[in-house]
């Protein structure tokens, strides 16, 4: 199979799709890796390091897109890219359709077969293809909630970890899987004081035995997310619904119970935010203000760790790919029951569920798909 890598062009996007030991890896199992110039540059991959390891390095975006089988990506097609997309096309990124309906609608019109990184699941309810960038969104979370809660950024200008003398601050996680977890553990090795929210009651018995003494947890309820927030220095939204638009668990009415510069890091903003008043923003302009609550909500959090992002997804994400560019995707899919859960679009149709009913379209069962496969 023919796999192409374009370069990244969402605003302060640093990631690549691909290393270069990715793309030898590919290479010796007889594909042909074709990439566009300088698409690793901002990973730290020179063009020389993919030319080595046996990729056709090409001058244009338009080049890769036209001739690759499959596109591999690092986030979703934005509108320049629309109009590359071909019938028959495997597109292999992170899309979070359910945030976007104009995107999912120009894939559902290009024909092309979208497998979806965020919704590839495990039967453990693992996603191995997102957990890697929860690990790293997580951890910024609280870098830059600190950051600004400095005054001079319009945030209450509150030291996370406190001094002696003085109490720390206060970080409520909304939320307590990988970037609640992730978030937990920076927030509280600075010594803050740290609630976790959850509605699953297994889940906040193990963060009650694994955490740290300066981490509790609570049960989410509206009263619960109310009363935390109203003296928290530093909110962070983690909430997850696979494939599935986030719930709004913050709404504009209860900014009015928070201090003014308080901080607000909507991880979700990906799949739509769970916070009400949240909107994407960029690593350029990421914080706005609404009722003197100071908002972030970059929509690409570890584009702004491109290296260690890049390498923490492509260890993800290349046995993947390596399947699919063996197999085909429906050979991969009929193998692999986890891959399968990550295919979202199909010749035309919604294939996941979360999708279809966020923007209320029919969907169509990924096994319709696959049948003439399966009898062959």
């Amino acid at each position: 199979m023919l796999i192409g890598v374009p370069k990244e062009i969402k605003p302060d996007e640093y990631r690549v799709a691909l290393t270069p030991a990715g793309a030898e890896m590919l290479t010796r199992a007889g594909h042909d890796v074709v990439l566009e110039n300088g698409a690793g540059l901002g990973s730290g991959f020179t063009d020389d390091f993919y030319e080595n390891a046996g990729a056709n390095v090409v001058d244009s975006a338009e080049e890769v897109w036209a001739k690759a089988e499959m596109i591999m990506k690092v986030k979703e097609p934005i509108a320049p890219e629309w109009p590359q997309m071909r019938s028959g096309q495997l597109l292999f990124t992170y899309f979070h359709f359910a945030a976007s309906e104009e995107l999912t609608r120009a894939v559902v019109e290009s024909g092309a077969v979208a497998i979806a990184y965020e919704t590839v699941e495990l039967a453990s309810g693992e996603l191995p293809l997102l957990t890697p960038m929860s690990e790293v969104a997580g951890r910024m979370a609280v870098q830059a909630g600190a950051k600004y809660l400095e005054k001079p950024q319009g945030g209450l200008g509150v030291l996370l970890g406190g001094v002696p003398g003085v109490n720390p601050g206060k970080v409520v996680i909304l939320g307590g899987g990988v970037v609640g977890t992730n978030a937990a553990k920076m927030a509280a090795g600075l010594g803050a004081n740290v609630f976790i929210l959850d509605i699953d009651l297994n889940r906040l018995r193990y963060l009650d035995d694994v955490m740290p003494a300066n981490v509790s947890t609570l049960f989410s309820t509206r009263y619960a997310i109310r009363k935390q927030i109203e003296d928290a220095d530093l909110v962070i939204g983690a909430v997850l619904i696979p494939g599935a638009k986030a719930p709004n668990l913050v709404t504009r009415p209860d900014l009015a119970l928070m201090r003014e510069g308080t901080v607000i890091v909507d991880v979700a903003i990906d799949q739509g935010g769970c916070i009400e008043t949240m909107k994407p923003t960029t690593h350029q302009d990421p914080v706005y203000s609404v009722d003197g609550i100071v908002h972030y909500a970059v929509a690409n959090m570890p584009g702004g760790v491109p290296r260690s992002s890049t390498l923490a997804l492509t260890n993800a994400t290349l046995p993947y790919a390596l399947a699919l560019a063996s197999k085909g995707w429906r050979g991969a899919c009929l193998d692999d029951a986890a891959l399968r859960l990550g295919v979202n679009v199909v010749d035309g149709h919604v294939t996941y569920r979360g999708v279809a009913e966020a923007f209320d379209m029919e969907c169509r069962e990924v096994d319709d798909f696959l049948s003439a496969a399966r009898q062959t």
